[in-house]
């Protein structure tokens, strides 16, 4: 019976979901073609109400999560926040629960969240279309091959980047990167043979252009570490109450000058770079250790 109830409050709430991502979709398209309007101060009050529309989403599905599938969120550490501010904000990667979470955790603290996404995901039905709409950079990597067939593919996805970017410099914003590329799994950890307990190798490339696109509006890190007692929750197992909690340690630090370089072309700088990022990736797999031996301490207490 509690699975039979468990499937249906997952359907109620999926649907819910699918409803309220629909409502705020039609504005935020109607308005980003208005966008499109070469008017400076059109376009920053257009991408001022997109972006209202999509903290409004995202505060009713916390409604629609408090109603069908409730779950506690335990937050840590430093979290001097403000919307007014331009953030990169950096995370672990493990499941598509994660965005759900990020949004509910840093709505309405921080700007609203811009995800680096493969370009690919454009193509997702009515979300990919938002995605589009709200300005979020679609990425496309070439790979080695690629590029020895085709020079002239080379720096393009640095010039993508740097174009994507240059549109948040008109209003705050925050910029959001899964370092990892890729989400989590035993399989991908084994194959990298990852040097990390809870994370893959973190991959410096798209944080570095990212912060050198921006320039000076970037100076704060939002360094979030994600953990779920139990087991990482598929999407389904998330909107049909089987996560219970989440806990979420936040780690707020300035970004200093010397992270802003020429990684492509600067040797000394990438190596520099990607010294600190596995400083950083260090520190938040052990943070992510000691959030699951205090989970374990406490079950057998």
């Amino acid at each position: 019976m509690g699975a039979i109830i468990s499937s249906i409050k997952g359907s109620l709430a999926f649907l819910l979901y699918l409803f309220n991502t629909t409502f705020w979709v039609i504005p935020i398209v109607v308005v980003s073609i208005i966008k499109l309007l070469p008017i400076a101060s059109t376009r920053t009050a257009c991408s001022y109400f997109i972006d209202f529309c999509a903290s409004t989403w995202i505060r009713c599905n916390g409604v629609i999560e408090n109603v069908f599938h409730p779950y506690e969120i335990e937050v840590q550490g430093d979290a001097q926040l403000s919307p007014k501010q331009w953030y990169m904000v950096i995370a672990n990667h493990q499941s598509w629960v994660d965005i759900l979470v990020l949004q509910r955790v840093l709505n309405g603290k921080i700007p609203f969240l811009k995800f680096f996404l493969k370009q690919q995901l454009i193509f997702v039905p009515i979300i990919g279309l938002a995605w589009w709409a709200l300005d979020f950079p679609f990425m496309r990597r070439y790979s080695k091959a690629q590029i020895r067939k085709n020079p002239s593919l080379r720096g393009k996805d640095i010039e993508i980047t740097r174009k994507a970017c240059a549109k948040f410099k008109s209003k705050p914003v925050s910029v959001m990167n899964f370092v990892e590329g890729t989400r989590f799994t035993n399989a991908k950890h084994q194959q990298q043979n990852s040097p990390y307990t809870h994370l893959l190798k973190p991959k410096a490339g798209g944080m570095a252009f990212a912060l050198s696109a921006m320039g000076e509006h970037i100076n704060t890190l939002v360094n979030v570490s994600i953990y779920y007692p139990g087991k990482v929750p598929s999407y389904w197992e998330f909107i049909s109450g089987q996560v219970k909690d989440v806990k979420i340690h936040i780690e707020v630090s300035k970004i200093d000058d010397s992270l802003k370089g020429d990684y492509s072309n600067d040797r000394d700088f990438k190596i520099a770079f990607q010294k600190q990022l596995n400083q950083l990736w260090q520190d938040k797999d052990q943070i992510l250790t000691e959030l699951a031996n205090a989970k374990t301490n406490r079950e057998e207490a």
